[in-house]
C-alpha cells in the first residue's frame, strides 16, 4: 500500500508514510488519510523516507493537507527525503510553508 498512517500514543499526531510515487495516483488514499483521522489531531508528518518520486499533483495534495490542517498555522512537518525529493520541494519554495527534516 503507498499510503499508510500512524497515530501517536497520546493521538495528537498522525503520521503519513508515502511510499513509491507521489503523484495523482495517490490522491484519494492521501486525502482519506488526513480527513478521517479524530479530530485531535494537531500535528501531521509526512514521513518520505520511501517516496521515489514527487510531482506537481503532490506538491498540491501537501498544500490541501496544510489547508486542512489550519494554514498558517498548521503543524506539518516533512521529513527523510531522498535528494531528489528534497530538491523539488527547495524549487517550489516549500520550505516557507512547512518544516523539512
Amino acid at each position: 500500500m503507498p499510503i499508510q498512517t500512524r497515530r501517536s500514543d497520546d493521538g495528537r499526531t498522525l503520521t503519513i508514510k508515502i511510499e513509491g510515487r507521489f503523484d495523482f495516483s495517490t490522491h484519494q488514499s492521501f486525502r482519506d488519510a488526513y480527513e478521517h483521522s479524530d479530530q485531535g489531531v494537531v500535528n501531521y508528518v509526512v514521513d518520505m523516507s520511501d517516496t521515489t518520486y514527487l510531482d506537481s499533483s503532490a506538491l498540491g495534495m501537501l498544500l490541501l493537507l496544510r489547508d486542512f490542517a489550519g494554514g498558517d498555522s498548521a503543524q506539518i512537518c516533512i521529513e527523510n527525503c531522498n535528494g531528489d525529493v528534497r530538491r523539488i520541494l527547495s524549487i517550489s519554495n516549500f520550505e516557507q510553508l512547512f518544516a523539512i527534516r
